[in-house]
């Protein structure tokens, strides 16, 4: 990923640009005399009522245009590089790190670790803070850009040495302080392994990060993710039922201390810890908003939730047909639950839930955010699929009809000769797709950047987006 420069992608119909005569190909090269470093420095200097823009030709001609237009008015521009710069790779060497644990043969762009905190604001990164200059907090506290999303890991800084392998993560702490003086907005994740950050290290963390409250908003806690490709790696062990049981004992002490200080849990635990320790999740008012829902937090309770709410709505009928859902092991009692709501109401509709193995990374991967096409193919065909198969969209690579391994949505139709819907992510969308009334085979989910692959810094830990 070379630096770019700042050429056009395309113009926004009815847009500014347009009205300019700005075409795909032409260069920006400055706003207002300053020189563009990324989409940050662009998207602040074009919010005034007066913009000079000077822009190179393809033919090479320059141009140097004045616009008058509302503050906040778009010029209607799409750069070829969305981030108009390279992006930032990691320093660390994370013992927990998910990019370690991948196979080899897999498409170039899965081993590339990110630390870029400007895709912290674009699009949920977590970001470690070590590849942060001054100069970069000073950008932040300048642009008033926040929420920033801040993997923590631990607040013990020899610690936080090791797990990151990088003499300077116990410094790079002290970036938080003057993130917390300027009155910046964050949110923190602590990537929990066992034996290293968790018991009293996690004590210690979560009542050292009570410190930045309020401006510090959120902690999420989400355990290590182990695939099978780990020889020659640091040995972490995954936690078991009794240790998911002590961690939800530690998050609910603090919680209830919190709330009665700040009106917030502050500290919350991620789905899979529930699940493991075979507890009920947590109300909705737990969750403070859903803050860290890109994280794993309460991405099950906010489903049932809204389905619920979309099935209360509803008089059921005697419309009659079979479907299918696949899943990752993690979510698939929640959805076999859901899938019974659906039937009590609507008898006659038949949703057969298959949890689906994960035999590429391993067993003890359960999300299918990390489910691929062949562990799909494998465990599906033959089986009794129905009418249609219903996957989630977290199973596809962002704004693109594949999976991790490449494999294509049509691959998996033809293989297990059904048609295949993608269901997007709000607990209506389900229903409404498992009742045949959103029919769109769309092969596609909503485009991200691809940094999602790095367990301290992607949007949630381990590369393991939308867990359900």
């Amino acid at each position: 990923m070379t630096k770019n420069r700042h050429k056009i992608k395309s113009i926004e119909p009815g847009s500014i640009a347009q009205e300019m005569e700005l075409v795909p190909g032409d260069e920006l090269l400055t706003v207002n005399g300053v020189e563009i470093e990324d989409i940050f420095d662009y998207q602040f200097l074009i919010n005034d009522t007066y913009v000079e823009l000077g822009i190179r030709r393809a033919d090479g001609e320059e141009w140097l245009l004045e616009i008058d237009k509302e503050y906040d008015e778009d010029l209607g521009i799409v750069f070829e590089n969305s981030l108009m710069d390279e992006y930032r790779s990691c320093r660390n060497h994370c013992v927990f790190c998910f990019i370690d644990q991948m196979p080899p043969g897999m498409r170039p762009t899965l081993y590339f670790k990110d630390d870029d905190s400007r895709l912290s604001f674009l699009q949920g990164n977590y970001v470690t803070l070590t590849n942060m200059s001054d100069r970069d907090i000073d950008r932040i506290i300048r642009y008033r850009l926040e929420p920033i999303n801040i993997s923590f890991q631990t607040t013990n800084p020899e610690l936080r040495c090791k797990m990151l392998h990088n003499r300077f993560a116990g410094d790079a702490l002290n970036k938080v302080k003057k993130l917390f003086d300027a009155g910046i907005g964050m949110n923190g994740q602590i990537v929990l392994c066992k034996g290293l950050n968790d018991g009293a290290e996690l004590e210690r963390s979560i009542s050292d990060l009570t410190a930045y409250l309020p401006h510090l908003k959120s902690v999420s806690v989400v355990p290590v993710g182990l695939s099978r490709y780990r020889e020659g790696l640091y040995p972490l062990e995954p936690f078991t039922k009794e240790d998911a049981k002590q961690v939800l004992q530690v998050i609910r002490k603090w919680q209830k201390k919190l709330y009665e200080i700040w009106s917030l849990h502050f500290i919350h635990a991620s789905d899979e810890w529930y699940l493991l320790a075979e507890e009920e999740l947590p109300p909705e008012e737990v969750y403070d908003g859903y803050l860290q829902l890109e994280n794993g937090v309460g991405m099950l309770r906010l489903l049932r939730d809204e389905v619920a709410q979309e099935l209360e709505t509803r008089e059921g009928d005697g419309r009659t047909f079979e479907l299918s859902l696949a899943t990752g092991m993690l979510a698939a009692p929640a959805l076999k639950s859901i899938a019974a709501a659906v039937k009590e109401k609507y008898p006659g509709v038949h949703v057969r839930v298959y949890p689906v193995r994960n035999d590429f990374f391993g067993e003890s991967i359960t999300v299918s955010g990390l489910i691929t096409g062949q562990d799909l193919i494998a465990q599906l065909e033959g089986q009794a699929l129905g009418e249609k198969l219903l996957i989630p969209c977290n199973m596809l690579r962002e704004g693109e009809n594949v999976f991790l391994d490449d494999i294509t949505v049509e691959e998996v139709e033809r293989r297990l000769k059904v048609p295949v819907q993608v269901v997007d992510e709000p607990g209506s969308d389900l229903v409404l797709a498992m009742l045949m009334e959103k029919n769109e085979l769309t092969h596609k989910r909503r485009v991200m950047y691809e940094q999602s692959d790095c367990s301290n810094c992607g949007p949630s830990q381990c590369g393991e987006i939308d867990p359900v």
